[in-house]
């Protein structure tokens, strides 16, 4: 159907022994949108994407993508639909001891069974569109900065051409130059590939230029969803005190005293 969206959850729940982690998610993502996922530290979101991923299964609730339940694929059925996705981690999180081409060309050879010329050639080709030479495919990660090791990264979850990608944190550690960069590459990305995707950020900066639309996940509930150009009108104090990083408000931080 033409109105089925890409991703969809519904009262999806995910705990760890007595600890509630997501309690109840339920979103819509068309396809092609750009949705941002806000809130602190420890809220879901990592949890979240993973439950999407399938490298969590909730306890109760439903994930569909493309309209189809994902929660009761296995083996093949399953690794098929995990080629369909591409990741940016924090971090970048390359694998030191292989030179950055294989790096990004790794999930082509591995799930998409590329063999290893053409997935180099593929992988040089996506360098060149994060903005990085031929040369620094044969480099080592350690030889890279954060902002280089970023758009390693960027190059890897876009290697396949997935129709989904997921971004954890992709500003996390760079100046801002280099976030205004990156972000201007996942927009450039999304846009030539035509891809949904899903982001996890504390960058607000980062959350306005990338997003069709804003999530906040406030104590494993989606509390409010909108458009970017609606967050700064949001009406709800939760979003208010976040976006604008107030010490004083409805969300209270635990800190640990003496």
């Amino acid at each position: 159907m033409k109105d089925t969206p890409k991703i969809a959850l519904d009262g999806v729940k995910k705990r760890f022994g007595s600890k509630v982690v997501l309690d109840g998610v339920t979103l819509n993502i068309a396809k092609g949108e750009s949705l941002v996922v806000i809130g602190g530290s420890g809220t879901g979101k990592s949890v979240l994407l993973k439950c999407i991923l399938g490298l969590l299964k909730p306890e109760e609730g439903s994930i569909h993508i493309d309209g189809e339940n994902t929660l009761t694929r296995s083996g093949k059925s399953r690794r098929e639909q995990m080629a369909r996705f591409g990741m940016l981690f924090q971090g970048a999180a390359l694998f030191d001891s292989l030179p950055v081409w294989e790096n990004v060309a790794f999930g082509l050879m591995k799930a998409h069974g590329v063999k290893r010329k053409d997935a180099r050639d593929i992988a040089l080709e996506k360098l060149g569109r994060v903005g990085l030479s031929e040369d620094v495919g044969a480099l080592f990660p350690d030889e890279l900065s954060g902002g280089m090791k970023k758009r390693v990264g960027l190059a890897r979850a876009i290697a396949a051409d997935p129709d989904i990608i997921f971004f954890d944190e992709p500003t996390t550690g760079l100046d801002p130059i280099m976030s205004d960069i990156i972000n201007d590459l996942i927009v450039e990305s999304v846009r030539d590939l035509g891809a949904t995707t899903i982001t996890i950020t504390h960058d607000m900066a980062s959350a306005r230029k990338i997003a069709h639309s804003i999530a906040m996940l406030h104590k494993g509930q989606i509390i409010w969803q909108g458009s970017q150009d609606d967050v700064d009108n949001s009406g709800n104090a939760y979003v208010e005190q976040f976006i604008h990083g107030r010490a004083e408000g409805p969300i209270k931080m635990a800190v640990r005293k003496g």
